[in-house]
C-alpha cells in the first residue's frame, strides 16, 4: 500500500524520526513511530509508556499516509506529480488534513501557482507559537522535492504479444477443419 514516492516516504522518515516508545512532541502531544498521535490512524491511541516495535512503526506510517491522503485528495482540483503530491502529503501529515484543505499552499497548487505553493509551503514552520528549526529545514525540503520534476521512468504501457506458434496452429486446425482435412 504506497501512497506516495519513496522520496516523500524517505522525507516524512527523515523529519519525523522513529520512536519506538511513546513520547511528547513539541507541541506536547503523545506520540510514537514515525510522527504517529492519536486520531491520526483509527483504532490506534497513544499514550504514556506505549511500545511498538519497528515493524508496526512502518506500517502504521503506511497505513496513516493513506488515510491523510483519503482525508485530503478532495482538495485537490488540479492533479499533483508524484513529487508534489509526496511534499504536499508530508505537509499534510504534519500539520492535519483540517489545516492542510484551508492552506495557501493547496490553493496556490490548484490555482497552477507551483513558486507560490512552494513558498506557501514554509509558512508552518511553528509549533507551540514559536518557529523551530526543524520546521524550517522540513519546509525548505518539501518546498524543494515539490518543485523537483519527476524523473522516474514511466513504464510503457503492456503489449500483449501473441503465441505465434500457438496462433500458426489455431490458424492450422481452422483451415484443416474448413477444407475436411484432419
Amino acid at each position: 500500500m504506497t501512497v506516495i514516492n519513496k522520496a516523500g516516504v524517505d522525507l516524512i522518515k527523515e523529519f519525523e524520526g522513529c520512536r519506538l516508545t511513546s513520547y511528547r512532541c513539541p507541541a506536547g502531544r503523545w506520540t510514537i513511530g514515525y510522527g504517529l498521535t492519536t486520531g491520526a490512524l483509527p483504532g490506534v491511541a497513544v499514550g504514556a509508556g506505549m511500545t511498538i516495535t519497528q515493524a508496526q512503526a512502518d506500517d502504521y506510517l503506511q497505513q496513516t499516509l493513506a488515510v491523510f491522503w483519503n482525508g485530503i485528495a478532495r482538495g485537490f482540483t488540479r492533479n499533483p506529480t508524484p513529487n508534489q503530491k509526496a511534499a504536499l502529503l508530508s505537509l499534510a501529515y504534519n500539520i492535519g488534513p483540517g489545516a492542510f484543505l484551508k492552506s495557501t499552499a493547496l490553493k496556490r497548487h490548484n490555482a497552477g501557482n507551483t513558486a507560490g505553493a512552494a513558498a506557501a509551503l514554509q509558512w508552518f514552520n511553528k509549533a507551540g507559537g514559536r518557529v523551530l528549526t526543524g520546521l524550517v529545514r522540513r519546509r525548505a525540503a518539501e518546498a524543494k522535492l515539490y518543485l523537483t520534476a519527476d524523473t522516474a521512468p514511466v513504464a510503457p504501457p503492456a503489449v500483449e504479444v501473441p503465441d505465434i506458434p500457438g496462433l500458426f496452429a489455431a490458424i492450422a486446425r481452422l483451415l484443416a477443419s474448413t477444407f475436411g482435412r484432419k
